[in-house]
């Protein structure tokens, strides 16, 4: 019934804005791009309110620090913004969902097909909610793995230390990625999405689930799970840590977007409690800590092409 309403009304509105425009433009060969667009698009914004209610109410009631520096706090709300309203994790999958079927037509043609998530545990066919939990746990894993990739290697962390600047963070800071950053994320996490074969239908859902997580990690609350709890999800207080001034760059800890047992696992989880450190990257400088959104991005190429250029 939500689903048919959302449809009608999704329908209903690319009917009445969008498709005269198209028509007007002779662009309606764009009409499908542009309805999927706008579907995600709303999605997006869905998603933006929930992460809102839910985290807003949290940093009001128990906040960390005072929120003193507005601007930087809007400029947040702009990555935000262009981020989940925007359609880069959809690209990715569509575009790597053309690849993939071009690329399963080789391996048909040669003999060779590699399994997928369900056909390697037949049961989840017929448990929906069990399949949805395992692509999560999946998913999950993979993003430890980016995370590690983000410090670990120099040129990535040239633009992932934007993400790290923020002195002032809040539920909004969880979006700001240079946009180099948020491509390659977006391809490694449709990418892994299409190997395992996650169905279109629970995708949204499953980006839905992990960026709320994602909000609610870098929400400025002095909220902790407890000695158990902050075992089983990632706190604010388990993620603050990992922003802190001491945790930047290739030795920091708990990169876990949503389950920590993975920080458990390989080492590098810091479970100490009711330590709530100061945030930022202390080789950021001063662009990427105050600047807009623009002069962020500039001098996230700025690092990356220095960084090469030493390499070289």
């Amino acid at each position: 019934m939500i689903e048919d309403t959302y449809a009608a009304f999704t329908g209903w509105l690319f009917e009445h804005t969008l498709q005269p425009v198209l028509y007007a433009t002779g662009m309606m060969d764009w009409a499908e791009d542009l309805f999927a667009w706008l579907d995600f698009a709303l999605r997006g914004l869905f998603g933006i309110l929930v992460v809102y209610f839910v985290c807003r109410p949290l940093e009001a009631w128990r906040p960390v620090e005072p929120r003193q520096d507005g601007a930087a706090i809007r400029t947040d709300m702009v990555y935000t913004f262009l981020s989940r309203l925007g359609v880069l994790p959809l690209v990715a999958f569509v575009l790597l969902a053309s690849l993939q079927s071009r690329w399963e037509g080789w391996l048909t043609e040669v003999g060779v097909m590699p399994p997928t998530l369900e056909e390697l545990f037949p049961p989840l066919r017929d448990h929906p909610l069990l399949a949805l939990v395992a692509y999560v746990i999946v998913l999950d894993f993979g993003e430890y793995w980016r995370h590690r990739a983000q410090h670990g290697f120099r040129w990535w962390w040239a633009l992932h230390a934007i993400h790290h600047a923020q002195r002032q963070m809040t539920f909004w800071t969880d979006d700001r990625n240079h946009v180099l950053d948020d491509v390659l994320a977006a391809l490694w996490f449709g990418g892994l999405a299409l190997l395992i074969g996650v169905p279109p239908g629970q995708f949204p859902l499953i980006l839905l689930l992990l960026r709320l997580a994602e909000s609610l990690s870098h929400a400025n609350v002095r909220l902790s799970y407890g000695r158990v709890g902050e075992r089983l999800l990632v706190s604010p207080r388990f993620h603050r840590l990992h922003h802190g001034e001491l945790s930047a760059g290739a030795s920091g800890k708990n990169y876990a977007v949503l389950l920590p047992i993975w920080d458990w696992i390989f080492g590098t989880a810091d479970f100490r409690r009711d330590h709530y450190p100061p945030t930022g990257a202390a080789d950021a400088g001063e662009a990427m800590e105050r600047g807009g959104w623009l002069r962020q991005q500039w001098a996230g190429f700025q690092r990356l092409a220095l960084t090469i250029a030493r390499r070289a």
